[in-house]
C-alpha cells in the first residue's frame, strides 16, 4: 500500500508543480458595449504567450486571465486588450 502511495505522489508531484507555477489577476476592462467585444478581448488575450485561461465577462466589464509569470505579465495583458480597442487595469 505505502509503495502505490509513492508512485500517486511522484505520478503527482510534477503535475501540482505545473499548476502551483500559474497566477490569476482579473482586468477591469472599458469599452465593452456589447457580448462580440467579450469574444474579442477573450481571443486578444489568448494570443498572448503563457496564458492559459482567460474568462472574460461582459456583465461585470472584467477579464479574470490565468497566466504563467515565467511567460507572461499583468503588463502583456493590459497591452493585448488596449491594442485590440479595449483598455484594461488591473484590479486592485
Amino acid at each position: 500500500m505505502r509503495l502505490l502511495a509513492k508512485i500517486l505522489a511522484l505520478g503527482l508531484l510534477p503535475m501540482a508543480s505545473a499548476f502551483a507555477a500559474s497566477q490569476s489577476t482579473v482586468l477591469d476592462v472599458k469599452n465593452m458595449t456589447c457580448s462580440l467585444c467579450e469574444v474579442t478581448v477573450k481571443k486578444a488575450l489568448q494570443k498572448v504567450p503563457g496564458v492559459e485561461d482567460a474568462k472574460v465577462d461582459y456583465d461585470h466589464k472584467t477579464a479574470t486571465v490565468q497566466f504563467d509569470p515565467a511567460k507572461a505579465d499583468t503588463a502583456a495583458l493590459v497591452k493585448a486588450t488596449t491594442d485590440a480597442g479595449y483598455p484594461s487595469t488591473p484590479r486592485r
